[in-house]
């Protein structure tokens, strides 16, 4: 809204009016607006959630505090998604093909969160929307970003196609195609040449190759969606644990989403350059400051919880965030916090239903899943494979130690840009 009329105030020779131009002023606008917008509204929709007695419903699990949060709102995902949408349609151009992939991932899917709370939390039915249900809402957004990224005119990439070592200076040059293109393409890390084609798979498809690669992108976009967004999802069972992490997430994509879109810091990395994406720093800085914001209330001891309302919209997020700037397959080790807590529920599952099919007793892999609640039972507390710490840590503990993993994870995200 503002670049529109800035635009309009910069014809006029109106003074100042040239900074909504620039991509670093307008994301640094939209950080502070979007924190600050958080703090203000977060009090007055945590006071509108406790007067609708809008309380989470705790299962006893034995974990030291926990019947404590019962009654602690729930559903407070809508300052986040609020403190998102707001600066970005303030500071973002919105007839990008990116900021518009990323809002409506943000409605589309704090929506069908929000009506996975709803129903726990009005409807009495603990089980929330029904995991079909679910699964149509994240395979639809998936359906929604894979064909907009193959439609969209704007959604296009620059390849680099050879590099070569300047003898007079001693440098690498990267060559780029001469036009944009819209591609199957993604980054791969830790290979001497980043890009690897989707549509390589069907070599033999001939002439038909490039559309079974565009159906296979689009079913790899609804795969990820859904196993982040579900991630996500299991992550928040700590304060503060879901939202940091997603908030250290956000500042990595952000990074890379500047780096893709400048083609000087492309070309130095020797990296795709990818025109228009640079709209996606602007959200990237909104949701850092959303997340960070809703640490406020958050963090131990939660005031508020983000419920589904937050947990599967930040997931989603992230995934649709990393397709967008075709860095996908970084999400193992980016978003490697929400993976290792979905294998751990898997693990714990799988090897449950095993051995009781085997023996009759079902056994465990850790004392608990997902894999942040094994941390606080002391060792011998439950009989498991896994045992751990003697003592149970405190919840804070874990917490602050996820993120400090997490810290590490972005860095190493980000190193893999130039380590193949």
């Amino acid at each position: 809204m503002f670049y529109y009329l800035f635009s309009f105030l910069e014809d006029l020779n109106f003074p100042g009016a040239r900074l909504f131009q620039y991509i670093s002023f307008r994301s640094g606008m939209a950080f502070i607006t979007a924190l600050f917008f958080s703090t203000w509204i977060g009090k007055h929709i945590i006071q509108k959630l406790q007067a609708l007695q809008i309380g989470e419903t705790i299962r006893d699990l034995d974990l030291e505090g926990q019947m404590a949060k019962k009654g602690t709102p729930t559903m407070g995902g809508i300052i986040i998604l609020l403190s998102i949408i707001v600066p970005c349609l303030l500071f973002g151009i919105l007839h990008n093909i990116y900021m518009l992939l990323m809002l409506i991932t943000t409605i589309w899917l704090g929506a069908l969160g929000f009506l996975d709370d709803y129903i726990k939390v009005f409807k009495k039915n603990k089980d929330g929307l029904h995991g079909r249900f679910k699964i149509i809402g994240q395979v639809s957004i998936g359906l929604i970003v894979g064909l907009m990224l193959y439609f969209s005119p704007q959604a296009v990439i620059v390849e680099n196609i050879n590099s070569y070592t300047d003898t007079t200076t001693q440098t690498e040059v990267v060559e780029y195609a001469d036009a944009a293109h819209s591609s199957t393409k993604t980054t791969i890390p830790f290979v001497k040449n980043h890009n690897a084609d989707y549509a390589g798979l069907f070599n033999w498809a001939g002439k038909h190759k490039q559309t079974l690669g565009w159906i296979f992108f689009v079913l790899m976009v609804i795969f990820i969606v859904t196993a982040v967004s579900n991630g996500a999802n299991l992550t928040d069972g700590l304060d503060g644990l879901a939202a940091g992490s997603c908030a250290i997430q956000g500042m990595s994509l952000g990074i890379l989403a500047y780096l893709s879109s400048n083609v000087k810091y492309a070309s130095y990395l020797n990296i795709m350059f990818i025109p228009n994406a640079g709209e996606l720093v602007i959200f990237a800085a909104a949701f850092i400051g959303a997340t960070i914001g809703f640490l406020w209330f958050n963090s131990y001891p939660a005031q508020v919880f983000m419920g589904d309302t937050g947990s599967l919209a930040l997931g989603g997020i992230i995934a649709v965030f990393a397709i967008a700037i075709h860095k996908e397959l970084l999400l193992p080790m980016l978003s490697g916090i929400f993976l290792v807590e979905s294998l751990s529920v898997i693990l714990q599952t799988s090897y449950f239903k095993y051995t009781k099919k085997k023996t009759g007793v079902g056994k465990r892999v850790f004392k608990m899943s997902p894999l942040h609640h094994h941390f606080q039972k002391p060792a011998g507390s439950v009989d498991a494979l896994i045992q751990g710490s003697k003592q149970a840590l405190p919840e804070s503990k874990i917490t602050v130690r996820f993120w400090i993993i997490g810290i590490i994870l972005a860095a190493l995200t980000i190193i893999t840009l130039k380590i193949r």
